[in-house]
């Protein structure tokens, strides 16, 4: 956690510090002039500045919160490049005022206390409150670059308690820093962390697609840098540099360093340094704190400044904890106010009826932008329900197995166009709802629908490719069954892996298999007498044999009926049945089964040729996209590119290692190149996600 709350924790220290010295100032100044009876309106303005700061970082997060993905992904952006702007403004302001810093607060103050406690309060507010807003602003871009909250909070919180003592400190001369020397060189680590941030926010401008170049990659090294090393996790953290960057991160990156830098030393080194000041003030000569003291007395005696020779009627004091109170709940108050109007219309505001008779009953046109339906089924049936666009059966939103009596919210973002309600029961026809029209602008990206029509030629393709694969896998399997039969074990287990891999690279249609997929691939598990149990069959079967010490003998009688069931598989295969909604669910699905079986060594009977297995695999996957390509170029043309890169960088994972046909078992895998391996493997699944939602099969009207 500390790679990601080091910036935090030194923006916390730098801020801190900064307005400490301010109150410490301000303290002292007014104790050195005999007026602590005006501390509480320090503290009101202080307490004030930090109410605001605090709720300007909920409103932040509550209004990014409520936002789409992509304009999450903008938002954030925008908020990181503005961060580095105040960042870099901050550090250079710091550098030419550290020197002044307590001459200059000490006049402000001595002003404000001449002009009465307002002004007071508001000094003391506007000194720290600025302070407050450039660390609310930075931690939430940091916390965003991190992913998690704990971390920069965590730093921040250390820093802004060092630098609380640091400047108790130096109120008590117990301290003496150079301040100088200290903001510059907080201020260089600072200038490369704001690069990094700078990065990072225009990385999140391309995600949500303000900027271009979002797969334009000038650097990617996340096959060959192990991303949850400590190494690469702390330059992650502290500075926002990932293994993988676009050209346009990568120019702003270099670009902001070498100028930002340059600016900052000659800065440094074109000002002679000069003693800092203490931030204790020189005492107040002795007339005007008589003065100061006369001017408390009689304030406090008749509450004007004028002097009386009759002693008035006390008037009624309001609570000291009233001025307090009301800085502290208007800033929240307002916040919440903000991001409460800021929210969606609430669910309950429109309730969508869903049956097959009642249909879209209760829904008007809403306003543009990110909506939220409260869809309750009134039918007798379980049922699906899609918000569309009737003229092309585009899909903006969908509940599935919406059970009768139920209601469940349905979240859509609406623009200008014309909308209805889709409701397909379980058993019955489709109903499509009366059209409503939405006038307005924004952007919103429906599903293009796919039918069964759709997926029939890519579904023909590939079951030609699994035609053929099983052609290969019977002449594979006969070689097997001839190496055991004659006693070439050695042979047997290099053919038994070449049949296997190419079962293996069929993953798309185990579904159509049926009970020949348990034949030829089953596992042990749950078996009464495990590798050893008379049921266990197929290339696990021989693998356990093959590999620990089975004889030919023993062995004939499974490899005669892996054979067997093989050449059953592709007899029966042109006949059974392909539901074409099988294969965008494939895509996903052939790799998760690698994550959880093949690269754990759970399926490992003793060859520890896992790795291949998930190799073959890969190749099966990236032949079902090749089938789906036309149908997800026109819905998603991002999707493929990013994927194919995340197939490369996995098979190039496993090309490192095997060499020859020796491939390195997964328990021998070193813990770097595990990590590598299933964090590529992850992305990849990531990535492969939304195919499914996007060639998912719709009824239509």
């Amino acid at each position: 956690m500390w790679d990601d709350a080091f910036p935090s924790f030194l923006i916390g220290l730098r801020e801190g510090l900064e307005a400490g010295l301010i109150v410490s100032i301000l303290v002292a100044t007014l104790v050195r002039a005999e007026a602590r009876s005006r501390l509480p309106q320090v503290w009101t303005g202080v307490l004030a500045a930090i109410a605001v700061a605090l709720s300007f970082g909920a409103v932040l997060t509550f209004t990014a919160a409520s936002m789409p993905q992509t304009a999450q992904e903008a938002f954030g952006g925008v908020l990181s490049v503005i961060a580095v702007a105040f960042v870099t403004a901050m550090v250079f302001w710091m550098r030419r005022s550290a020197r002044n810093l307590s001459s200059e607060l000490k006049q402000k103050v001595t002003g404000a206390l001449a002009m009465g406690s307002g002004m007071l309060i508001l000094t003391s507010f506007l000194a720290v409150g600025r302070e407050g807003l450039e660390t609310a602003l930075f931690l939430w871009t940091t916390a965003q670059a991190a992913g998690e909250s704990a971390g920069p909070l965590t730093g921040a919180a250390i820093g802004l308690v060092l630098a609380a003592g640091l400047c108790w400190g130096l109120y008590r001369r117990v301290l003496k820093i150079n301040l100088t020397k200290f903001f510059t060189a907080t201020g260089v680590v600072l200038i490369v962390i704001a690069a990094g941030v700078l990065g990072y926010g225009l990385r999140d401008l391309q995600e949500g697609g303000v900027l271009p170049g979002r797969t334009a990659y000038a650097v990617d090294l996340a096959s060959s840098i192990d991303a949850g090393s400590w190494y690469s996790t702390l330059i992650q953290g502290v500075f926002n540099l990932m293994p993988t960057m676009t050209w346009l991160q990568v120019v702003a990156y270099v670009a902001y360093l070498a100028v930002v830098m340059t600016l900052f030393v000659r800065g440094v080194r074109g000002t002679a340094p000069k003693a800092v000041p203490e931030p204790r003030p020189e005492p107040a000569t002795q007339g005007s704190t008589q003065e100061s003291a006369q001017e408390s007395a009689q304030v406090s005696a008749d509450g004007s400044g004028e002097g009386s020779a009759a002693p008035k009627p006390a008037a009624r004091r309001r609570p000291v904890w009233v001025v307090p109170a009301a800085v502290v709940a208007v800033p929240a108050v307002v916040a919440g106010l903000f991001v409460a109007l800021g929210r969606p219309k609430p669910a309950g505001d429109q309730t969508v009826a869903v049956s097959e008779t009642d249909c879209g009953k209760g829904f008007t046109a809403p306003k543009p932008g990110r909506q939220t339906f409260q869809m309750h089924n009134t039918g007798r049936q379980a049922s699906e329900v899609y918000l569309v666009d009737p003229s092309t059966d585009a899909v903006y939103g969908e509940i599935e197995g919406l059970a009768p009596g139920t209601t469940r919210d349905l979240v859509a973002t609406v623009a200008g166009g014309t909308y209805a309600w889709r409701c397909v029961p379980a058993s019955g026809k489709a109903v499509t709802s009366k059209a409503v029209t939405v006038t307005g602008g924004g952007a919103a990206k429906p599903v293009a629908p796919v039918s069964e029509q759709d997926l029939a030629a890519p579904l023909k393709s590939y079951k030609a490719y699994v035609g053929k694969g099983l052609d290969t896998l019977v002449g594979q399997t006969r070689a097997l069954q001839h190496d055991i039969e004659g006693g070439h074990l050695a042979k047997a287990r290099t053919d038994w892996l070449t049949a296997h891999r190419t079962y293996a690279s069929l993953g798309a249609a185990y579904g159509t298999f049926e009970d020949f997929d348990q034949k030829i691939d089953g596992r042990a598990d749950g078996l009464p007498g495990g590798e050893r149990d008379k049921d266990f069959s197929g290339f696990l079967r021989l693998e356990y044999g093959l590999w620990h010490g089975g004889s030919a003998k023993e062995l004939t009688g499974p490899a005669r009926q892996l054979s067997s069931d093989v050449a059953g598989l592709r007899k029966a295969f042109p006949s059974q049945d392909f539901d074409p909604g099988d294969l965008p669910l494939r895509a996903h699905e052939i790799l998760e089964n690698t994550l959880q079986f093949e690269l754990t060594g759970d399926t490992d009977e003793g060859s520890g040729t896992n790795l291949a297995t998930a190799d073959a695999n890969l190749a099966g996957t990236r032949e079902l996209l090749t089938v789906l390509e036309p149908l997800l170029t026109g819905r998603a043309p991002k999707v493929l590119p990013t994927v194919d890169t995340d197939i490369d960088r996995v098979r190039k994972l496993l090309d490192a290692q095997h060499e020859g046909g020796h491939w390195t078992p997964v328990e021998k895998l070193s813990d770097a190149d595990r990590r590598h391996l299933d964090g590529a493997t992850g992305q990849l699944l990531e990535d492969l996600a939304p195919i499914p939602d996007l060639l998912e099969i719709r009824k239509s009207a």
